[in-house]
């Protein structure tokens, strides 16, 4: 296996941990960013909220980010990190492929959404069937929408899209989880609420409606999912990381450094707010951090 030190290694290519490498690397540290492919960024078609770029796609920002690193001398490697041991000397990253070593370390891996399996999915995803409201709740406004989910968090959502977005919305949850109270709430505000589950989205090039298991078919022309979602963090299962309060999402201080000093974690796996500008914020954040720290001054 090679074994390689570097200043500091970064897990992801997201907007995080591709801001914190190219703030480093124009250190003139010796950088390395590890990433698996994929990813909820890349996934995304428009991100329409980020100072400077009118649209963009999260993998025109992604593919942009690695060649901005690669520009500034840091090392990219596609591989897949199995664990992170922490050491007296600073963090061993192991992947399939080599052990690479650095005093700092950065995790930025995110999420993997916990979408149902629904035929039709992938024909309109990231186009008219979003997952985050911040991200992409816009693309509702003034239209037929309908809200699919598996918790009560998908009633608060409900009532979220119709303050800010659109009256015309139906709410489809399994049996069981809907109060009755609950579900008068929602009457009176105009929101229609259905027992069911999805079976399929339908349309020919426009996303036109969901059919339910029982047949039943609901037109609609955005379709916001309210299922949650796993953190990418199995490469941490063998540190002892302080967990915010439902446990977890990592703890972290102000300047994103976990409960293991100079281990940072950014973006969705840290609590508090998740987008692609407040990730790179906070990458940058962390990487004038660490050169301050490696500078010792």
């Amino acid at each position: 296996m090679k074994k390689n030190s570097y200043d500091c290694i970064i897990i992801g290519a997201g907007p995080g941990g591709l801001q914190a490498a190219i703030h480093l690397a124009r250190y003139n540290r010796q950088v390395l960013l590890i990433d698996q492919g994929g990813g909820r960024t890349r996934h995304a078609l428009h991100i329409e909220n980020y100072l400077g770029l009118e649209v963009t796609s999260g993998k025109e920002l992604v593919d942009t980010g690695i060649k901005q690193l690669k520009s500034f001398g840091a090392a990219f490697r596609r591989e897949h990190v199995a664990s992170v041991r922490a050491a007296g000397n600073g963090f061993t990253v192991i992947t399939e492929k080599g052990q690479y070593q650095a005093p700092y370390a950065i995790v930025s891996s995110g999420v993997t959404e916990n979408t149902p399996k629904i035929r039709g999915m992938n024909k309109f995803f990231s186009r008219s069937i979003f997952t985050c409201v911040d991200c992409d709740g816009y693309h509702a406004t003034g239209k037929k929408l309908v809200i699919l989910g598996d918790s009560l968090d998908a009633m608060r959502l409900a009532f979220a899209m119709r303050q800010m977005f659109t009256p015309d919305i139906t709410l489809i949850l399994p049996a069981g989880l809907m109060p009755d109270d609950h579900a008068e709430l929602l009457a009176e505000d105009g929101i229609t609420f259905l027992i069911g589950a999805p079976q399929e989205f339908f349309g020919d090039t426009v996303l036109t409606g969901v059919k339910l298991t029982d047949g039943q078919e609901i037109a609609c022309e955005v379709v916001m999912l309210s299922y949650d979602y796993t953190l990418n963090d199995s490469c941490l299962a063998g540190l002892s990381l302080d967990r915010d309060g439902n446990g977890a999402q990592l703890s972290t201080d102000p300047v994103c450094e976990t409960s293991i000093k100079n281990l940072f974690a950014l973006g969705a796996l840290k609590a508090g707010k998740a987008q692609a500008i407040i990730a790179a914020g906070q990458g940058a954040m962390v990487g004038i951090e660490i050169n301050h720290r490696l500078l010792d001054l």
